[in-house]
């Protein structure tokens, strides 16, 4: 009793203890909550309605599309450019997928597995052409040649100790196949989504009746333009208010997608000096003397001469050699070199030393049986194995018995030139390519021995063994460290965008402006490997007015400096960005005003011609409200004036028609309807223009979703 009165006399305190504990575990829940839900934000590339996609989930869906890509082009290897359009690419496929899986959901649109494979089976879709499962004489799609693969497949995997090239080109087949799959449902649903668009477009017979007379009633009307041209700029005057007024009512011209920046910098483009210049061409003018030693190493040469194109043993097509390279080479006599030279076009020297010209086969189809090792046992067993097939023993029985397909494989020469071979590829390829066909050999590569037969070879093409060094004028370590100092101390020195501005031109440098950047153009100024200061430009805590840090960017051959000039991230670019866009409009809206004055006081049309500036009475035939009126004046289409002729009767006098190219006065010297008559099949058809048309207008559906979804793209920090 003693000690539960103890507790009840506390009895406040431990409430305020425990409440106090309750507090710290739910503020400790709140806490992780929140940098859970930041990391998130971290690592979110983008956002559509709300719903984010992660860096992890975004890089599977490039691995797919970039795996696609190298199966159907059969290249190993791609460029920055390449991967940075194949992410552009997957990006807008997925958001256009997003809207269009939203806007389905709520229709109650699907596309069910059933009509996936009834398209499949009838190859119904365009896509299905693109893939390698054909009928080799018709070569269209065949589900049978696809039926049969997926078994195989199947097999295949259920299969252990499976060749792991085999293995790999199955599944590389497979997984193209279930893109192409994914594609054809996407591809459907879209379809279904268009089709309920168009549906729900129709013409009412008022509007047949309309669009019928308009393309039918024909005028002829007598027509004195003048163009906006006939008065000067400085004779009409544009205050910030017209801008102001024009920029609002056009406003939604102006629509944004995703948020701008309006920046100015400085970019450094760091070039050799004249001292740099001078130690190159001495360095060229010694390899030129090392090629011409007798014996000379050229593999060696070539390769520590800092050429930015290595040496190939294998022979090369002129396709495959370097524009510049390849025009020299028919002056040159084999055994013969040529430079050092300079090449303007890329701003380098140049060397080349025609070995050799030689006719060889484009392609080859070859068999081939290898063996590991090239020691006495190797060697025996390679001996053996020509013995065999010399007396006549079936390739692909013997090539079985070594774990081995001996098929039949063509290589041609788009497969290995310009890339880097080893030494056994290239030992292989100019092998199998001086050997006759029908023939059989002994290649001894350095780890292996492999016996290959050639059964066919194809385009006979000359090609050349040339070694060829290019050396660009780059700049020295010396060059790059003076010019970056320089910059720095201009940078330190000039604390403010107002200063940079003022001395830039004093110190050499020059302030450029871009105006309405976009994070997607993935980079700033043109210049490559500016992500940083990309990321810099986008950051939100980025102020207007900063000045960035001096990126090294580039081929590290720019430096670059960024000043935040301005903010948008509203839904419109800023009057600022389209000033030069809307002094345009602004200006023929005054000109048409002064234009309309002059002819206020004329009451025909051959007064109307008289007007300063006014071009000769032109007569205009077959004029109807369906099509633009041609000027030949002005030399372009007037839509306005097509209206208002239409409007008008049979000798009426109309003036001041404000068009895109100039102000009008017409006067309509005749009318007539056309003979044609709006039966029962003209009524169809009419009627189906009309609804085509509406359905064309209704075509930027995809844009109106997007603005409805709030897509928000963050791939400017990833990439």
């Amino acid at each position: 009793m003693a000690a539960l009165q103890k507790i009840r006399s506390k009895g406040a305190i431990l409430l305020l203890v425990v409440g106090l504990a309750l507090f710290a575990f739910i503020a400790e829940e709140v806490v992780r909550a929140l940098s859970s839900s930041r990391t998130e934000s971290r690592q979110s590339v983008g956002e559509v309605y709300g719903k984010s996609i992660n860096i992890q989930e975004f890089n599977e869906l490039v691995d797919e599309y970039t795996s696609v890509v190298k199966f159907s082009s059969g290249l190993e290897n791609l460029t920055e450019e390449q991967t940075q359009s194949i992410r552009d690419q997957v990006w807008q496929t997925y958001v256009q997928t997003q809207l269009l899986q939203h806007e389905a959901e709520e229709l109650g649109l699907c596309v069910t597995d059933a009509e996936v494979q009834d398209i499949i089976s009838n190859g119904q879709s365009p896509l299905l052409a693109q893939t390698p499962f054909s009928n080799p004489q018709t070569g269209a799609f065949d589900v049978q040649t696809l039926n049969q693969f997926l078994t195989n497949y199947k097999a295949m995997k259920d299969q252990p100790n499976q060749p792991a090239e085999a293995l790999e080109y199955y599944n590389q087949i497979y997984n193209y196949w279930k893109f192409i799959e994914k594609n054809i449902r996407n591809q459907q649903l879209s379809q279904k989504f268009q089709n309920l668009l168009a549906k729900s477009f129709i013409a009412n017979p008022v509007s047949s009746q309309n669009a019928f007379g308009a393309s039918n009633n024909e005028k002829e009307i007598l027509l004195a333009a003048i163009p906006y041209s006939s008065v000067k700029d400085e004779e009409v005057t544009v205050e910030d208010r017209d801008l102001k007024a024009k920029y609002e009512e056009m406003k939604n011209v102006f629509r944004l997608d995703e948020p701008t920046r309006d920046i100015k910098y400085i970019d450094v483009n760091i070039t050799a000096s004249k001292a740099d210049r001078e130690q190159i061409e001495s360095e060229m003018a010694e390899v030129a003397a090392q090629l011409q030693a007798e014996g000379a190493d050229v593999a060696t040469i070539v390769r520590k001469s800092g050429s930015t194109i290595s040496y190939s043993p294998v022979p090369l097509r002129r396709s495959a050699i370097a524009p510049d390279i390849a025009a020299q080479l028919d002056s040159m006599a084999v055994g013969t070199q040529k430079g050092p030279y300079l090449n303007a076009s890329d701003n380098s020297q140049n060397i080349i030393r025609l070995i050799a010209k030689t006719t060889m086969p484009d392609s080859v189809q070859f068999r081939q049986i290898g063996i590991g090792g090239v020691d006495e046992a190797a060697q025996k067993t390679a001996d053996s194995i020509m013995t065999a097939l010399n007396a006549g023993v079936p390739f692909d029985s013997i090539a079985k018995k070594y774990n081995q397909t001996g098929e039949e494989t063509w290589i041609s020469s788009s497969q290995y030139e310009g890339a880097t071979l080893d030494e056994a590829n290239q030992l292989l390829i100019k092998a199998i390519s001086a050997q006759a066909v029908g023939t059989t050999m002994q290649v001894k590569l350095p780890t292996a021995i492999i016996i290959t037969r050639v059964t066919d070879r194809r385009n006979m093409v000359e090609k050349y063994d040339v070694a060829i060094v290019k050396r660009p004028y780059d700049f020295s370590n010396d060059t790059y460290n003076k010019t970056y100092n320089d910059f720095s101390q201009f940078v330190a020195s000039n604390k403010t965008p107002e200063e940079i501005e003022a001395n830039a031109m004093k110190s050499g440098y020059m302030v450029q402006e871009r105006k309405g950047m976009f994070a997607s153009e993935h980079n700033v100024a043109g210049i490559s490997s500016t992500r940083d200061a990309l990321r810099w430009i986008f950051n939100k805590d980025t102020e207007v007015g900063e000045i960035s840090e001096i990126y090294a960017c580039g081929n590290n051959d720019h430096l670059l400096v960024v000043i935040l000039d301005g903010k948008n991230d509203g839904k419109f670019r800023s009057l600022e960005s389209v000033k030069t866009v809307i002094e345009g409009e602004v200006l023929r809206d005054k000109k048409a005003a002064l234009l309309q004055d002059r002819l206020a006081s004329a009451n025909d049309i051959v007064a109307a011609s008289k007007v300063t500036g006014a071009q000769p009475i032109d007569t205009i035939k077959h004029v109807t409200f369906s099509s633009p009126v041609f000027i030949s004046s002005v030399g372009g289409n007037e839509y306005s004036l097509s209206g208002a002729v239409a409007k008008a009767a049979k000798g009426q006098f109309v003036k001041g028609v404000k068009g895109m190219a100039g102000v009008y006065a017409f006067q309509v010297a005749n009318e007539q309807q056309g003979t044609a008559k709006q039966d029962d099949a003209a009524k169809q058809r009419t009627n189906s223009q009309l609804a085509s048309q509406q359905l064309r207008r209704a075509s930027s559906f995809m844009q109106e979703l997007f603005e409805r979804a709030n897509v928000k793209d963050n791939r400017y920090i990833f990439y």
